[in-house]
């Protein structure tokens, strides 16, 4: 499975929303700075995503995007699926019948959208704030 720039991008947009409280819009130039996204290119990726059903906006001067789903509800896989447009699970490379590794490809790409459609962004964001809060040094002595 590749996932191009405008997919890894898109996963970032919305794991940043999944950090943040929720119900409070995040303006994108706050998003475009913590996640190092281009601020341009993450207006168009994110108005997809609204599209998509994965964002909500909000306008005014407290306005923003927040996420329209609770984060144990989106899962990683989807949001490939549908910023990358992949339709079904079928290996990236065309073997022919007479290919000895075919199956051996199908096999690895059904194991991988496996576990990108059992990762959901809540379970992301626990395993980010643990690994942020477990090598924290402690100066005391």
């Amino acid at each position: 499975m590749n996932v191009s720039v405008k997919g890894d991008y898109a996963l970032h947009a919305i794991f940043d929303l999944a950090l943040q409280p929720p119900g409070e819009p995040i303006k994108i130039a706050d998003i475009a700075q913590r996640q190092k996204i281009p601020q341009k290119f993450l207006e168009l990726i994110l108005a997809g995503l609204k599209q998509g059903g994965f964002v909500e906006s909000r306008r005014g001067a407290e306005g923003g995007y927040l996420l329209s789903r609770t984060p144990d509800a989106i899962t990683v896989g989807e949001v490939i699926r549908y910023v990358e447009g992949v339709k079904s699970n079928k290996p990236a490379r065309k073997q022919g019948a007479g290919d000895p590794f075919t199956e051996t490809w199908r096999r690895a790409e059904s194991a991988i959208s496996n576990v990108l459609d059992k990762t959901t962004f809540a379970e992301l964001v626990r395993n980010w704030r643990e690994r942020q809060t477990k090598y924290v040094p402690n100066w005391e002595i």
